[in-house]
C-alpha cells in the first residue's frame, strides 16, 4: 500500500503519586513493557524512562523525551493513584491521541506497601481530564495487569491511527456532486472541527491536467500493471491508456496538490458528464487508488471519503464505499441463505457500487462497461468499470457524516458478506447484519442517512466506535444494530 497512514508509535509515561513508592509505578512499567513486547513486539512502543512524580518539572521533561523519541501517540499510564494535575497536563500539552490506563494489585499477599490504588486514582484522572476539556482513551474497563494493559494499549493502535490520520488529512473533490445526489450534500464546517482539510475542484480542472497527461512516457509502465492486476478478466483492453493517463493524473495531483498535509483522500464526480468528456468511467482507477490505500469515493461523497479514510487507518486494508443498494428476492434467501446461514430475510441485503471496489476485495473480476450509464449514453463511452462478487467474510457497515442539521452523527455495524453468488451486475455482494431490517429503519431511515456506506473487511466496530467517541461525537448519534428484544427510542412497542 502507498504510504497514505499514521504510523503510530505510542510513549508510554508512568505516573506516581509522591506519598507512594515511585518503585510501584517504575516496576509495574517495565512489567507492562515487557508483557506488550512479548505479545505484540517493541515497534509500536517507547518506554520514556522518567517517572512524573507529582512534578510539573517531571511533566516537562517526560512531554519532551517522548517528543525527542518520535511518539505521536501517548499511555498516561497509571502504576499507582498517580498524580492528577501532572498526569492530566501532560495529556493535555501533548499534541496527538492519548489513553490512559491504571495498574490492577497483583497479589493479596502484598496489600500493605505494594498496594497502589490506581483504580481509586483512576477516576481522579477522569475528573480531571474533563475539567481541563481533554480528550482521551480510556478502555472499557481500565484497570488491568501488565497483559491486561498491554492489551490495552494495542487496541488503542487503530483508534490513535484514524485520530491522528484526520489530524492531517485533506480531501481533494473534483465538481459538484451529480443533480439529484442532495444525499452527497457536504457542509465543511464540520470537516475543519475534525482537523481536516478540503481543497474543491471543477471537473474542467481535473480534465485540463488529464489532457495534459496525454502521451506520459509512465503509461506504458501503468497499462502493464493494470493487465498483469486484471489478468483473464481484462475484457476492455482498449480502454486501458485512457484509465493509466488518468491514474497518472489523480496521482500527479495529489502529488501537487497535498502541501502541509500528511494523507490524501478522494472524493470524484465520475457522472454525467464524465463519460463523454472524457471517454470512459473512472471505477477501475478508483479501485486501485482504494486499494492502494488512498480513498477515492464516487460522486463526491465527502463525507464518504472521509468515512472510508477512517476505516483505511482502522483496518490497515483496503476499504470500499457501497450503495446499501437492492433487497435479496425471496427466491434467492429460500434456495441460498435459509437454513444455511442463521439469517432472517430482513437480515439481508445487497451492497452495490458500480466498479470501485479493490480487485483484492473481489471473489473474481472483469473490466466491462456500466450497464446503468450505458442505458442513457453509448455503450462505448461507459468502459472502465470492475465488476464481480464482493469476497465472503467479516465485514463492518459505518459512516460518519453531517446531517441536514450541521451535527456530525455515526453509526456502526458489523456483519458479513456471505458466499453465496450474487447473479447480479457490479461490485455486489449479499450482506448480512443481525436486525438489519430495524436497524435499517430507525437508524438508516430514522437518521436521514445516505445511500453510501463504507465497508472494512473485518469486525472492526469497537475500533471505530472509540474513534468517533474519541473525535467527540455524542454516544446518542452514534447508531448501532440494536439486538432483538432491545427496542430503538423511535420503535413503535406493538410493532
Amino acid at each position: 500500500m502507498i504510504d497514505n497512514m499514521p504510523k503510530v508509535k505510542v510513549g508510554i509515561v508512568a505516573v506516581s503519586r509522591d506519598c507512594f513508592p515511585e518503585s510501584l509505578s517504575v516496576n509495574r512499567r517495565k512489567a507492562l513493557v515487557e508483557a506488550y513486547t512479548k505479545k505484540y513486539g517493541a515497534e509500536d512502543i517507547y518506554e520514556c524512562p522518567i517517572c512524573i512524580v507529582e512534578s510539573e518539572i517531571h511533566m516537562v521533561q517526560a512531554l519532551e523525551d517522548i517528543k525527542k523519541a518520535g511518539c505521536n501517540a501517548l499511555c498516561v499510564y497509571l502504576g499507582n493513584f498517580g498524580p492528577e494535575i501532572s498526569e492530566t497536563l501532560l495529556a493535555k500539552h501533548f499534541e496527538g491521541p492519548k489513553m490512559f490506563c491504571a495498574a490492577a494489585e497483583e497479589t493479596q499477599g502484598d496489600l500493605i506497601q505494594g498496594r497502589g490504588d490506581a483504580y481509586c486514582g483512576m477516576l481522579n484522572a477522569s475528573y480531571n481530564l474533563k475539567l481541563r476539556n481533554v480528550g482521551a482513551y480510556i478502555p472499557e474497563y481500565p484497570v488491568g495487569d501488565a497483559e491486561d494493559c498491554a492489551d490495552m494499549i494495542h487496541d488503542f493502535l487503530p483508534i490513535a491511527r484514524a485520530v491522528e490520520g484526520l489530524a492531517n488529512l485533506k480531501i481533494i473533490s473534483f465538481g459538484p456532486r451529480p443533480m439529484n445526489f442532495l444525499a452527497c450534500n457536504a457542509p465543511i464546517q464540520q470537516l475543519y472541527n475534525l482537523g481536516v482539510e478540503i481543497e474543491e475542484n471543477s471537473e474542467l480542472d481535473l480534465f485540463e491536467a488529464f489532457n495534459n497527461h496525454a502521451g506520459d512516457q509512465r503509461i506504458p509502465e501503468v497499462v502493464a500493471d493494470m493487465k498483469a492486476e486484471l489478468g483473464e478478466g481484462n475484457k476492455k483492453p482498449e480502454i486501458l491508456e485512457k484509465l493509466a493517463q488518468y491514474e497518472l493524473t489523480l496521482l500527479d495531483w495529489i502529488g501537487a496538490h497535498k502541501g502541509s498535509r500528511k494523507y490524501v483522500a478522494i472524493a470524484g464526480k465520475c457522472w454525467p458528464a464524465f463519460q463523454t468528456q472524457f471517454g470512459f468511467v473512472p471505477c477501475y482507477v478508483n479501485s486501485r487508488l482504494t486499494g492502494r490505500g488512498i480513498p477515492v469515493s464516487c460522486e463526491v461523497d465527502i463525507y464518504g471519503a472521509l468515512s472510508e479514510f477512517i476505516g483505511t487507518c482502522v483496518s490497515e486494508d483496503a476499504v470500499t464505499l457501497l450503495d446499501i443498494n437492492n433487497s435479496v428476492p425471496k427466491d434467492m434467501y429460500k434456495e441460498s441463505i435459509e437454513g444455511k446461514f442463521d439469517y432472517t430475510h430482513k437480515d439481508t441485503f445487497m451492497g452495490f457500487h458500480c466498479g470501485n471496489t479493490a480487485s483484492s476485495k473481489l471473489s473474481f473480476c472483469e473490466m466491462k462497461y456500466q450497464m446503468i450509464m450505458a442505458r442513457a449514453l453509448p455503450e462505448e463511452v461507459t468502459q472502465g468499470t470492475l465488476e464481480g462478487d464482493i469476497v465472503p467474510g467479516d465485514i463492518t457497515f459505518y459512516r460518519l457524516q453531517c446531517n441536514s442539521e450541521g451535527e456530525l452523527v455515526s453509526y456502526v455495524a458489523e456483519g458479513e458478506v456471505l458466499d453465496v453468488p450474487t447473479r447480479s451486475f457490479g461490485g455486489i455482494g449479499i450482506f448480512a447484519i443481525k436486525e438489519m431490517g430495524r436497524f435499517y429503519r430507525h437508524v438508516l431511515i430514522e437518521g436521514n442517512y445516505p445511500h453510501h456506506g463504507a465497508v472494512m473487511f473485518g469486525h472492526y466496530g469497537k475500533a471505530f466506535y472509540e474513534v468517533v467517541k474519541f473525535l467527540g461525537l455524542d454516544v446518542k448519534k452514534i447508531g448501532y444494530n440494536q439486538p432483538a428484544g432491545v427496542r430503538y427510542p423511535t420503535e413503535n412497542p406493538w410493532g
